[in-house]
């Protein structure tokens, strides 16, 4: 430990406990590390339990609002702050990773049910006060759902920031398509425990072979449904926390929360820009320090009589506006239809494009493109190449586009487009991007969740996973079964609904609202591309017009 950071350890009045035995209701012990008030006073405890490594050094961006210090963890909470105003925090490490013996099974159902014994060993440890709540980003948010379904005694409250609550629908199996970015993070964390430096402490850890049972169960069968959220089990009170750039991983699961989960106590905050930096940030800090003070220390501090809703409505450019709302979706939304017009594009403009208009055109009108086999060529390469090229090509998709607008338009909730398709093959994926045009003609991009600059927002289906969920489904958030797949015949026509993730954009007057529909990735989905399989290859068809209405559905807000 350096001279310093001792220094800063006496100065804030905490005992590290390193390497503490946790017990689990099998007879194993996980290591944990705990960080206390020196005064002796029994505190809350805030846990994290994940593969990250507890002893994982994290080289802290010197771009955070919360001072950096060697105490600090990948998304997790910062002790120095957090104990000095009366918490303890304390990190596991999960089965098979860091220091603790066994496999690792990520998001499993076995995971879920060590992280109940963590939570019950740490509420009766005799610095704790019996409270406990739960706070971190990511994987340390994912999972606090998983554990929350069996109803832990001693969890008090819930700040989920940033965590995807399906493992199929948000994260590994986007409208029914692979995503890449789960198999990429499995590897990295294979080769961090086999052949980085956890290996010297788990020689033989990670040999579940967790990515074959992912890509296995490649329909939602139930063999996930311990790393889903059972919205009708999950009653702790929660702070669900999403990033409007995070619509290839983790916003879905924090909208879903705030709408399904049974709790008679909910908080929704959704911020913009990167993945780590609004947790440390002091308003950050502030939001989660008072949902904590309310649950876990008893203060009657007036959080829970606020607005549950707090949204960055963004005007563009990473510019935005906090406000207040008092549900998901806001009431006050006027559901919006813009209709496709795939009529042949006037002389001098691109092939490819189309219009978005008020009006359901009287004619049936089609366009097609093709969707290229891939050959032996990955799908991250081609992927990367469209999203160089900026966008959707020519004939590569469509792209539907309004005329200026006559005045600024603020879009803030879910979306969805309804549309009919055919192909020559038995598939069909579609790709859909909302995008942002400034009146100039130049695209208005947001930083995005991996610091990458993004669009406004992004949806997807692959069409033989169109069957919807009755109970589920809702006018403007489609919820799709999963469950078998309908494949289509050469040229047959089918209506399908395509559930976008939510958004805040506010178009600027005389800007542009475009709707790109591809057959494979496009602009700003570097981090999250997906695999498409070699079937899914023809040609591609979509209608719209007469009685084929196709169109995008808005959440459009009214000014005040």
């Amino acid at each position: 430990m350096s001279t310093d950071l001792a220094a800063d350890i006496a100065a804030a009045g905490i005992i590290v406990d390193r390497d503490v035995d946790v017990p689990m209701r099998d007879g194993a012990r996980l290591k944990a590390d705990v960080f206390r008030p020196a005064g002796g006073e029994r505190v809350p405890a805030i846990l994290n339990l994940g593969p990250y490594q507890k002893d994982k050094p994290w080289i802290v961006p010197d771009t955070l609002e919360e001072k950096p210090n060697a105490l600090m963890n990948w998304e997790t909470v910062n002790p120095l702050w957090w104990v000095a105003r009366g918490y303890a925090a304390v990190r596991v490490d999960g089965r098979g990773s860091g220091k603790s013996p066994g496999q690792c099974e990520p998001w499993s159902l076995a995971e879920s049910i060590d992280f109940y014994d963590a939570i019950a060993w740490a509420a009766a440890a005799p610095w704790c006060n019996g409270n406990i709540g739960l706070s971190g980003i990511s994987y340390f948010a994912i999972n606090q759902w998983f554990v929350a379904n069996h109803r832990p005694p001693a969890l008090k409250a819930i700040i989920a920031w940033e965590g995807f609550a399906d493992l199929y629908r948000d994260a590994l199996f986007h409208g029914g398509i692979p995503s890449l970015f789960m198999p990429n993070w499995f590897v990295a964390h294979l080769l961090h425990h086999l052949v980085g430096r956890a290996s010297r402490h788990l020689a033989d850890g990670w040999q579940s072979n967790t990515l074959h049972f992912w890509l296995r169960n490649n329909l939602d069968s139930g063999a996930f449904r311990g790393a889903q959220a059972q919205w009708e089990r999950i009653d702790v009170p929660l702070f669900s926390v999403g990033n409007w750039t995070g619509m290839g991983l983790h916003l879905r699961g924090n909208s879903e929360a705030f709408m399904r989960a049974a709790s008679a106590y909910k908080k929704l905050r959704i911020h913009t820009g990167t993945h780590v930096h609004p947790f440390y940030s002091e308003d950050g800090r502030r939001d989660q320090l008072r949902f904590f003070d309310h649950w876990l220390r008893g203060i009657d501090n007036g959080v829970m009589d606020e607005p549950p809703v707090k949204l960055a409505i963004r005007s563009g450019r990473d510019a935005f506006q906090w406000r207040h709302e008092h549900e998901w979706p806001l009431k006050r939304t006027r559901w919006t239809k813009l209709y496709f017009d795939l009529s042949p594009p006037p002389s001098g403009m691109a092939e490819n494009a189309a219009g978005l208009v008020a009006a359901n055109p009287a004619a049936c009108a089609s366009r097609s493109y093709a969707a290229t086999s891939l050959g032996s060529m990955g799908s991250t390469s081609a992927a990367s190449s469209q999203v160089m090229g900026g966008g959707i090509k020519p004939g590569m998709g469509i792209a539907l586009e309004t005329p200026p607008l006559p005045r600024a338009i603020e879009i803030t909730g879910p979306l969805a487009a309804r549309l009919w398709v055919s192909s020559s093959s038995e598939d069909m994926d579609l790709f859909l991007t909302l995008r942002h045009f400034d009146a100039d003609g130049e695209e208005v991009l947001e930083t995005g969740q991996q610091g990458a600059p993004v669009p406004v927002a992004k949806g997807w289906l692959r069409v033989s996973h169109r069957e919807l969920d009755p109970l589920l489904s809702l006018p403007y958030r489609p919820y799709h079964r999963h469950q078998r797949r309908l494949y289509l015949a050469p040229g047959e026509i089918v209506e399908v609904e395509v559930e976008i993730w939510p958004t805040s954009m506010v178009f600027g007057k005389g800007h542009r609202i475009r709707l790109d529909i591809g057959p494979r990735d496009g602009v700003g989905s570097a981090s999250y591309m997906h695999y498409h399989a070699d079937y899914n290859c023809g040609t591609n068809t979509v209608y719209s017009g007469g009685e084929r209405q196709s169109y995008l559905l808005l959440p459009v807000i009214p000014s005040a």
